[in-house]
Formats: structure tokens, C-alpha cells, sequence
């Protein structure tokens, strides 16, 4: 079973980025104002669902880490970029080190980002675009 300790800085801040970046670049892809704070709702409900109940002790260390890789200023693209290289970067990583642990991190990520889609007013067809984006991502 893998956990936090055997991952470098690096590797740690690609995992989480990809994991909240998700998020964020779903909520980004459609932006109305009103609608962040029901997704970031959304997102921070599903964090503290898997802090407790993450399918792996990896997952739950993930979810249980505070703290966001994007500031509220962070362009989109920023955001999507960072979000799709840190996702490859994961999911590479996971794989020579933590095979177990690669689908487990996908699901987090998909479900938690669809989670974030379906918040407000229901998947969006900017929204479905993003999260085909982070699924291909995450396929690399």
C-alpha cells in the first residue's frame, strides 16, 4: 500500500495538483459567479467523503491534505494547463511506483470534477469538454 512517504516533493505536488486542479478546471470551463461557490461546496464535500472513506490510505492521505495549488487570481488556462501536465505527471508516476493506486487516483479525480460539473445547474457542454480533457489526461 502506498502513502505520502514514498513520493518526492515533486511527485506529491503533481498528485494534488491534478486532483484539484480537476476540480477547478471543470469549475473554470463554465464560470458564472454564482455557481463557484455551490462547486467549491461540491469539491470540498467530496475531499472530506474521501478523507474518510478513500478507497486506499493513499486517496484518504490526498483528500486529507489542506491547501490549493491555484490562487483565486489563476487564469483558466493556467489552470488547465498545469492541471493536464500534473495529471499525465500523476498517473506516470503511479504507475512505476504505486500500479495499485493508479485506477483508485482516477476515479478520485473523475468523480470529483464530475461532482463539481453536476453542482449547480447540471453538466454544462464546456463542462463535458473539460472533463473529456481530464479523462484523456489521465489515459496518457
Amino acid at each position: 500500500m502506498a502513502k505520502k512517504a514514498d513520493f518526492n516533493a515533486d511527485e506529491w505536488k503533481a498528485l494534488r495538483t491534478g486532483l484539484l486542479g480537476a476540480a477547478m478546471f471543470v469549475s473554470l470551463s463554465d464560470r458564472d459567479f454564482t455557481d463557484t461557490f455551490g462547486e467549491v461546496g461540491a469539491m470540498t464535500k467530496y475531499l472530506q467523503g474521501m478523507e474518510m472513506a478513500g478507497s486506499t490510505e493513499l486517496m484518504r492521505e490526498l483528500a486529507h491534505e489542506h491547501g490549493n495549488p491555484f490562487g483565486l487570481t489563476s487564469s483558466p488556462d493556467r489552470v488547465r494547463n498545469e492541471t493536464l501536465a500534473s495529471l499525465k505527471s500523476a498517473t506516470a508516476t503511479l504507475t512505476a511506483k504505486a500500479p495499485d493506486e493508479v485506477e483508485p487516483y482516477r476515479e478520485f479525480v473523475t468523480k470529483m470534477a464530475r461532482a463539481v460539473a453536476v453542482a449547480k445547474n447540471g453538466e454544462s457542454a464546456v463542462e463535458t469538454a473539460a472533463l473529456k480533457q481530464i479523462d484523456e489526461a489521465l489515459a496518457a
